[in-house]
């Protein structure tokens, strides 16, 4: 996507009803070496020192996701957007606890910028999809 500074990059998470996987805790409670790896560069890679054990995985790696092809194409903004086709915004309590390690507001149709991440900003946001949708393949 091309933004009024250039490139932006967009990780999309889309879902309907399903929960967005494993928590934090539940990765560290089957923590392999590589898990435990993988958890501290994520950590990291979004400046945060240490996370609930109950935030999601999901969200946290598909952050760093956007974070890692912004930089594979020189873009001016990482975004993590997660796209809901639940009517009711299930699991969206979950995408607010993920936007408060940051201090940020979660916010349905609008993206959050969650800071500064090696000069390149990183944002997040909520999106509903249209249920006419919902269903199709």
């Amino acid at each position: 996507m091309r933004g009024a500074n250039g490139v932006v990059a967009v990780a999309v998470e889309g879902k309907v009803d399903e929960a967005f996987g494993p928590t934090v805790g539940e990765k560290r409670a089957d923590a392999s070496p590589g898990v435990t790896t993988r958890l501290t560069y994520l950590l990291e890679r979004v400046g945060l020192e240490s996370v609930p054990d109950a935030v999601r995985y999901q969200l946290l790696h598909r952050t760093v996701s956007a974070l890692l092809v912004a930089e594979q194409f020189d873009a001016a903004a990482a975004v993590m957007l997660v796209h809901s086709f639940s009517p009711t915004g299930l699991w969206f309590e979950d995408f607010a606890a993920f936007a408060a390690l940051f201090g940020a507001p979660a916010q349905v149709g609008g993206v959050t910028r969650i800071g500064d991440h090696a000069g390149l900003p990183l944002f997040i946001g909520w999106c509903k999809g249209d249920q006419r949708f919902r269903g199709r393949v």
